[in-house]
């Protein structure tokens, strides 16, 4: 073993599993977001399209998505984080080219839909929750958002110029290519961590009992659902607001590149807030700075600044809520539990966006632009009163070990470091020879867990 301390290499092992996971993210989803601005026009020429079927071709992938982030997280309870994750690439591999050489617009239809069928983003964030310690797990998750919303700025500049390029089918191949190069990052720099927990993995049905019922996740899956309602309803009317009072469409992209640059200022302090000071008060702040964004947006009337201000509210709230959000549901999930209940998550996540794009156009149709924003201001306020609601439990403490015959299989490591009284959860990474722990601190039995260590056992989140 190298001389550096089991913590260091630790949060070593934590960096790099986290960029990884976050390069991931942004090659997976640039190959998305990198159809939406051009796709209506291109689809158009497609034999067969239609209006609608050109929605169908780009709602097809985010309701693959929310059917089916389930069953991912709760087979990668079974069978392990790192081996769906290539399953799902590889689906959205296959679903790339089906899409790029279809003749039609159903052919294109099939396309999304594979590429949907690959539903890993709750199974990338249990691993998250798996690896990173609970002291560092909000800013990972932070990190893996910015990189989606990167990649999403990147690709609403590139795509038109990809499109003129490369054509539709060019875009899906290049799609394809980059979901490849993802399953390149996973092999090589994504662990494959041995995860094993006090109890046995429930049954399915108890399983999802056990989650339905808890009132944190609930709250937590109620809270995506609105996030992603709302973000979708207001992007179904705020273009044609800004092209209104005067900023044309090829400016808007730049746009929401300032008002995204300039919310990361706030979101920072805010998540460091969050780990100093607790997570309700500051996931409060940021479900109101959404609630005043929705206010802005009703009464911005034919000012841009009112636009440009309201947006940078919104999206203060939104990218700090991104953070703090998917971070508890892994801290409070029941063990053993983990990807199941992210896998509810982000169902939750993917059935918002298709009720916010849905009821979006419903109320902009009968009641006009405004109606969205008051509409989107009272769902909010309802989301503010389960906040301030909601008890957030007490952080469990962790704990990394180095292991005294690191040569032992992960899964024998695992059971003995559960057999120490106290150990909740123990996680073995055999590429490095540590176990990070979850643990009761009040009930830990110290002695017997330093007697299978190389050394006392560390607190990563504790100074050396």
């Amino acid at each position: 073993m190298s001389s550096s301390s089991p913590r260091s290499v630790l949060v070593r092992t934590e960096l790099r599993v986290t960029g990884a996971l976050a390069s991931i993210f942004a090659l997976r989803m640039f190959g998305l977001f990198m159809l939406l601005p051009v796709f209506a026009v291109y689809g158009a020429a497609l034999p067969g399209a239609t209006p609608f079927l050109i929605g169908v071709a780009v709602g097809a992938y985010g309701l693959m998505q929310a059917l089916l982030q389930l069953p991912f997280g709760m087979l990668s309870d079974r069978l392990g984080r790192r081996p769906v994750i290539l399953a799902g690439l590889l689906l959205f591999v296959l679903g790339g080219v089906v899409a790029a050489l279809a003749d039609s617009i159903y052919g294109v239809i099939a396309g999304r839909a594979l590429q949907g069928a690959g539903a890993i983003a709750a199974v990338v964030m249990a691993l998250v929750a798996d690896v990173v310690s609970e002291q560092h797990r909000t800013r990972a998750m932070a990190g893996i958002g910015m990189s989606v919303g990167a990649s999403f700025l990147l690709a609403l500049v590139l795509g038109p110029i990809l499109a003129a390029w490369l054509g539709l089918s060019g875009l899906f191949w290049f799609s394809a290519v980059l979901a490849l190069a993802g399953i390149v990052v996973a092999l090589v720099w994504v662990p494959d961590p041995r995860v094993r927990v006090s109890e046995p993995v429930l049954p399915l049905g108890p399983r999802l009992a056990r989650i339905l019922r808890d009132p944190m996740l609930l709250r937590l899956n109620a809270g995506i659902f609105v996030l992603h309602m709302v973000l979708t309803a207001m992007f179904v009317v705020v273009p044609g607001l800004l092209l209104d009072v005067g900023l044309p469409l090829a400016r808007h992209s730049m746009l929401y590149l300032g008002v995204l640059l300039a919310s990361v200022l706030v979101m920072i302090p805010l998540i460091i807030a969050s780990e100093r000071r607790g997570v309700r008060p500051v996931k409060a702040v940021a479900v109101v700075l959404l609630g005043l964004s929705m206010v802005g947006l009703a009464l911005a009337g034919n000012q841009l600044w009112h636009f440009v201000l309201a947006l940078f509210l919104f999206f203060s709230g939104f990218n700090l809520l991104e953070a703090l959000l998917p971070s508890l549901v892994g801290r409070v999930a029941p063990a053993g539990t983990r990807g199941t209940a992210l896998g509810i998550y982000s169902s939750s996540q993917f059935l918002g966006v298709f009720a916010g794009g849905a009821l979006g156009g419903l109320l902009w149709q009968q009641a006009g632009a405004s109606a969205v924003f008051w509409t989107g201001s009272v769902l909010v306020l309802l989301w503010l009163a389960l906040v301030l609601t909601m008890r957030v439990p007490p952080k469990s403490d962790s704990r990394v070990v180095t292991l005294r015959d690191p040569v032992t299989s992960a899964d024998a490591a695992a059971r003995r470091l559960l057999d120490v009284r106290g150990v909740l959860e123990a996680m073995v990474m055999p590429e490095t020879g540590l176990a990070v722990l979850k643990v009761d601190s009040g009930n830990l039995d110290q002695a017997a867990l330093d007697q299978m260590a190389d050394g006392a056992a560390q607190d990563p989140g504790s100074r050396q």
